[in-house]
């Protein structure tokens, strides 16, 4: 697999950071809605994990399909999800390898305490056996839209 892009304008970048800071000490989770390599909205969704919301995230099918919707909506297609590490680096674990999906991108942020920073990019590799990391490009456009909408 080559080197991949995701492009975030301000917005995007920010509200993503938001997120993980203001769901801190739990991880957060979102899906990121775009064309091609760039990310134009996230949708916030609620983590529903029952194995605790501290070290663990959950994406229910309701949730999944609520952002294909939306990504519909706007002409645009899910390109991946997001989520926070709570007072861990910015690098996926094994439970998100576990449960990640073929194509997605995926989006990790390090909020250590309370204070979101490393941001990272990750895709998994076509024989699922892990991931290899992305590149994040800003943008220094004022054009993209951060929805962020709360379930």
């Amino acid at each position: 697999m080559a080197d991949r892009t995701l492009v975030l304008g301000p917005a995007i970048d920010e509200a993503i950071r938001r997120h993980g800071q203001d769901t801190f000490p739990h991880e957060c989770c979102g899906a990121l809605i775009g064309r091609g390599d760039r990310v134009t909205h996230v949708v916030a969704m609620p983590n529903t994990t029952e194995e605790g919301p501290r070290t663990r995230f959950l994406v229910r099918p309701s949730d999944y399909r609520e952002a294909e919707r939306r990504a519909g909506e706007i002409g645009a297609e899910l390109l991946g999800f997001y989520h926070s590490h709570p007072d861990h680096p910015a690098r996926p674990s094994q439970y998100d390898l576990d449960h990640a999906w073929p194509t997605f991108a995926y989006i990790i942020v390090s909020v250590m305490a309370g204070a979101a920073g490393d941001m990272t990019v990750w895709y998994l590799k076509d024989d699922r056996s892990s991931f290899e990391k992305g590149r994040l490009h800003g943008e220094d456009s004022h054009s993209d839209t951060a929805q962020t909408v709360h379930g």
